[in-house]
């Protein structure tokens, strides 16, 4: 389990209020919010490029919060997906396995396997301005996944992308999902996309956690009028 415990954080004038959320292993959680509700606030402190003014994270009951970032086993996917530009999309992925020093045979293995899930297999030896905005995301998630992180975190993976391509991805995310089960984390301004996904919703506004849907209330969609009320969408 990984547990929030009153984590306040101060950054100029925005606010991370005594943040305290449970989540489950293998849990898919959405964190619904407009945008500077602290979204990505949070999931850079679970990631730990901020340290919180004061609370606690703990992993399975271990406090990781003075541990660096690459010491706490989480992969992160930002919007703009930033890839390694001077690198091929093949290269892009395996990054994580290389430079754990794996087996080049496994890390052959991983690759074709998760290349053909996600059907970027002709993609390998393109770099990345070659790509659409689509096919840089299936990258970005390639590149978090192979490395089997405890936790990932998706911050507005698919925002930037067209309106015909979302469905696929939400489709081919969950599938992962379902696939490696890996916590995830994935914020979001989008409800639709929230209710596809998520097994639970955090929803944020001003710096505040404000409630946890449940999958029961998120399934029969009770508190939508509600949603609507605290984000103002």
């Amino acid at each position: 389990m990984l547990e929030i415990k009153n984590i306040q954080l101060k950054l100029g004038r925005f606010v991370l209020n005594n943040i305290d959320l449970k989540i489950n292993l293998g849990e898919y959680f959405v964190i619904l919010g407009p945008s500077g509700s602290g979204k990505t606030v949070l999931l850079e402190t679970i990631a730990g490029l901020y340290t919180p003014d004061s609370g606690k994270i703990l992993y399975n009951k271990n406090d990781i919060i003075l541990l660096p970032p690459e010491k706490r086993d989480i992969g992160f996917v930002y919007q703009d997906y930033e890839l390694f530009p001077h690198m091929t999309v093949e290269d892009n992925i395996i990054f994580g396995l290389k430079i754990r020093g794996m087996n080049k045979k496994i890390i052959s293995e991983k690759l074709y396997k998760l290349v053909s899930m996600l059907k970027i297999e002709h993609l390998l030896k393109r770099y990345p301005n070659k790509l659409s905005g689509g096919e840089k995301q299936r990258v970005a998630l390639a590149r978090a996944i192979i490395i089997l992180p405890k936790i990932l975190l998706l911050d507005e993976p698919l925002s930037a992308l067209d309106i015909m391509i979302k469905p696929t991805l939400q489709q081919e995310i969950k599938n992962i999902h379902k696939e490696f089960k890996s916590t995830i984390i994935h914020v979001t301004h989008d409800i639709e996309e929230a209710i596809f996904l998520a097994d639970r919703i955090g929803i944020m506004s001003d710096g505040n956690l404000l409630k946890v849907l449940e999958s029961d209330e998120i399934s029969n969609r009770l508190d939508l009028t509600s949603i609507f009320k605290y984000l103002k969408l």
